[in-house]
């Protein structure tokens, strides 16, 4: 079976010692091993990120423009080729991952601009022959630890912006799809990175911690989970890095009774069944307001998830593929069987339906009546199902969302402006969409949550990226004049 190893300093490295298994999760079929890095093959990828670090931080700020520049075309010439990497490992429709690699391209694009992004600020004669002015510089050697979910779009969002600001960087994709991350740093060497800037480790908690726990790691990036964002985020600062460790979700979408009702339909059922809702931003909870809105609502999503067609993602006509592993399957599906003994209604139960073969497949299901304190409310389960829960105002809408422990995205639909406007006010959430089910913003702006959702204080990709992955440095000048110079040990005084 083919070996995945890792990438360090421009070439393939690992002894393997320890391996896992990568399947293709339409077929159950185990399709290659991942070499599960040691803490020294760790350690020897940090140590080749800091020894490329001098020269890249050195080198101009229009050649590493032209990097990103040629990246971008090399992302789009390639696409068909990385979509189809990420398929195969993750499951997700062709259209899908064509979808996440364009919005992976949106963060190269800004990164590309990095000659404007990276200016400082100039104050001459701020006291008589005086001048200041600030600097933005790297960091050091970042560590990237991404999710199975976005392959390619999550690591892009971080080594982009990583890299343009002059650091090196050391990524740990996920080990259940990890192929996509090889053929990144083989594309961005292509575009002209040297070697050691970009280098790859494969594995588990043990490269985690390698990362986590080198003096040389400066910065650290994660995007996963809300437990092991918790725990990566205790470990990184107790060691003190900087850390940014975006953790789970669960979205609620508000459906306001003079809502266009076919459309917050149309919006919930891809909101949260596409990518078989394995998205940190997809829509997990419908909150109705009004028993009859409820009611058209779970009417037409029935309705609509009914012509759903599941199969594997390279088939053109599958609109929804399989979940990551057969474990994941199981446990998404056993919040499903478990609805109805907590009091929630099953209307839609994608548990019965049956698939040919071996894959990780699981139908839709759209569970109605739910509440605060059922599981299928509480937890991030990362699949196909939907809640709905029905409040009687809006008020009741705002309260149930700001006393969730996530604070990830939410979305309203309604066709009144002054509700749309007092729900933008009333809300704390990160991310907030207006008849827009999912309000990831573009690469211009920058993701993340509140509360559960983000552990630091900086979102990912977009300004605050710029702001994570450098250190400002402010100076402070006098040149020589014809004054005649004096001792003065009085505290300095801007005069």
């Amino acid at each position: 079976m083919p070996l995945i190893r890792h990438h360090i300093n421009g070439q393939p490295a690992g002894a393997a010692e320890r391996t896992g298994t990568v399947f293709n999760p339409a077929t159950g079929v185990a399709q290659h091993e991942v070499a599960f890095a040691t803490t020294d093959e760790t350690q020897q990828a940090i140590a080749a990120a800091s020894a490329a670090l001098p020269a890249w931080r050195a080198t101009s700020l229009i050649k590493r423009a032209d990097v990103f520049f040629r990246l971008r075309h090399l992302l789009v010439e390639r696409q068909d080729d990385l979509a189809a990497i990420i398929t195969s490992e993750h499951g997700k429709v062709l259209s899908d991952a064509k979808g996440e690699i364009s919005r992976g391209i949106e963060n190269v694009e800004f990164a590309a601009g990095l000659v404007h992004l990276l200016k400082g600020e100039h104050s001459e004669q701020v006291s008589r022959g005086v001048d200041v002015h600030s600097v933005k510089q790297p960091v050091g050697v970042v560590g990237c630890i991404t999710p199975f979910n976005f392959p390619v779009m999550v690591p892009l969002w971080m080594t982009a912006s990583a890299i343009a600001c002059g650091n090196t960087v050391v990524l740990k994709p996920s080990e259940k799809d990890p192929s996509a991350a090889l053929f990144l740093a083989a594309l961005y060497e292509e575009a002209g990175l040297p070697a050691g800037v970009l280098n790859v480790v494969q594995g588990d908690k043990v490269a985690v911690d390698a990362i986590l726990d080198s003096p040389d790691v400066r910065a650290v990036s994660f995007v996963g989970s809300t437990p092991i964002a918790t725990s990566i985020y205790a470990r990184a600062a107790a060691n003190g890095k900087r850390v940014q460790a975006l953790g789970g979700a669960k979205n609620h979408m508000v459906v306001m009774p003079d809502a266009d009702l076919d459309a917050a339909a149309d919006a919930a059922v891809s909101a949260a069944y596409g990518s078989a809702g394995e998205r940190c931003m997809a829509v997990s909870v419908l909150v109705a307001v009004g028993d009859e809105t409820a009611d058209a609502l779970v009417a037409k999503v029935a309705e609509r998830v009914a012509g759903l067609t599941i199969g594997d993602g390279t088939d053109a006509a599958s609109e929804m593929g399989p979940l990551i592993t057969r474990e994941h399957r199981d446990k998404v599906a056993s919040y499903v069987t478990g609805a109805a003994a907590e009091g929630a209604t099953v209307v839609v139960d994608g548990t019965a339906d049956e698939f040919d073969g071996d894959g990780f497949f699981i139908g839709v299901s759209l569970i109605d009546r739910v509440a605060p304190g059922m599981k299928v409310y509480d937890d991030e389960i990362f699949g196909p199902v939907l809640s709905v829960v029905r409040v009687e105002s809006y008020t009741e809408a705002v309260e149930l969302i700001n006393a969730s422990p996530f604070a990830n995205g939410t979305a309203v639909f309604t066709r009144d402006g002054g509700t749309a406007r007092q729900f933008e006010f009333d809300i704390e959430v990160g991310m907030v969409g207006v008849n827009v089910p999912i309000p990831v913003p573009i690469g211009a702006f920058s993701f993340g949550g509140w509360r559960n959702s983000l552990f630091g204080d900086s979102h990912i990709y977009g300004p605050e990226s710029i702001h994570f992955y450098t250190r400002s440095k402010v100076v402070t000048t006098r040149w020589p004049d014809h004054t005649p110079s004096q001792i003065d040990l009085g505290f300095p005084s801007n005069h």
